[in-house]
């Protein structure tokens, strides 16, 4: 703050403005989990007795009340959370009808910006496998084994998951997709509760203290009337709460390019990204460029030159003209209270 004192005692303040808060940054994860269970209305999940684990994450976490699926059935919304887009897809039919797809999808895009894919799939029966059946697996739960550009290094049975002392390698993104019984299609939801707490809790654990995040979503619901599903956020950076916005798959896998500063794929380039779940610290301003000496001094002058005018036009109106007296001024005893 720089204080001037125009002729007659008028004190002026002029106050340098740096600039103003930037605006919040997205979190950057340094790794997402994502599990998808299956065939669930949100309100078969959420109060539910039979899901202990998942109502505690939901109590820790971000909770999308107003998420929905896409359409039905299943294979479908795998395809669009992946990629942007149901592909043209409308059946279960496994391979996927008109794969393989060299579209862009989640896996090219982290290959682009150097970083890494995977998906784990419970029951496939050996990486890189194309198999439409293996006992409890089934191939149109694992939408990046449609697409030739992804490479069958990223396709992975849940064996290869790591461990909980090797957390740290796990790729960028990785999706994990349990088998028929454990994703709730087949199985009893206690069945799937449990399964998720037995196999994915040491890494929420873990990801709570290493900028690491969880999500949980489903492909669909199990009713006609309406396809409301749970989707979940649980890390560090998520603040706990309900959020009640209308949202989908192409809202989640935007919102999953946005944090890494993907490229968007397909139909996710028409929707928003999730932003009020974050807990976000804003940019760094950066400090003002500095002026050169001749820069600052016409800059000061000029200054100067405008505060002895406003003071002069101060000083014109207390002397008055024409017998008019000049404006009201404060007290001098109320003067300083301005501040």
């Amino acid at each position: 703050m720089a204080r001037w004192t125009a002729p007659g005692g008028l004190v002026l303040a002029v106050a340098l403005l740096a600039g103003s808060p930037a605006s919040p940054a997205l979190p950057r994860p340094d790794h997402i989990v994502i599990v998808v269970d299956e065939n669930k209305l949100f309100s078969r999940i959420i109060g539910n007795p039979e899901a202990p684990y998942i109502n505690s994450l939901a109590s820790r976490g971000a909770v999308l009340t107003n998420f929905f699926s896409l359409t039905h059935p299943s294979q479908p919304n795998y395809l669009a959370l992946f990629s942007g887009s149901t592909q043209g897809v409308t059946t279960n039919a496994s391979p996927a009808p008109g794969s393989p797809f060299s579209t862009p999808n989640l896996a090219t895009g982290l290959a682009g910006a150097g970083l890494t894919f995977a998906g784990y799939c419970e029951g496939l029966p050996a990486a890189g496998s194309l198999e439409p059946v293996h006992e409890n697996y089934r191939r149109r739960h694992n939408p990046w084994s449609n697409f030739s550009n992804v490479s069958s290094s990223s396709n992975l049975p849940f064996t290869d998951f790591p461990t909980s002392d090797r957390y740290a390698s796990l790729p960028t993104v990785s999706f994990v997709i349990p088998d028929l019984v454990h994703d709730m299609h087949s199985g009893t939801i206690a069945t799937g509760d449990e399964w998720l707490r037995n196999n994915l809790d040491a890494y929420i654990q873990w990801a709570a203290a290493n900028n690491s995040l969880f999500i949980l979503t489903f492909d669909e619901s199990d009713s006609p009337e309406s396809n409301q599903i749970l989707t979940l956020m649980v890390g560090p950076m998520v603040m706990p709460g309900s959020y009640p916005e209308p949202v989908n798959h192409l809202h989640l896998l935007r919102t999953i390019e946005d944090l890494y500063g993907l490229p968007y794929a397909g139909d996710s380039a028409t929707v928003a990204p999730i932003v009020d779940v974050w807990m976000m610290a804003p940019h760094p301003v950066p400090p003002p460029e500095p002026q050169s000496s001749e820069s600052s001094k016409r800059c000061g002058l000029l200054g100067i030159e405008a505060l002895l005018l406003m003071g002069g036009a101060i000083l014109r109106g207390r002397g008055g003209s024409a017998g008019r007296p000049g404006p009201r001024l404060w007290p001098s005893s109320r003067r300083g209270a301005l501040g």
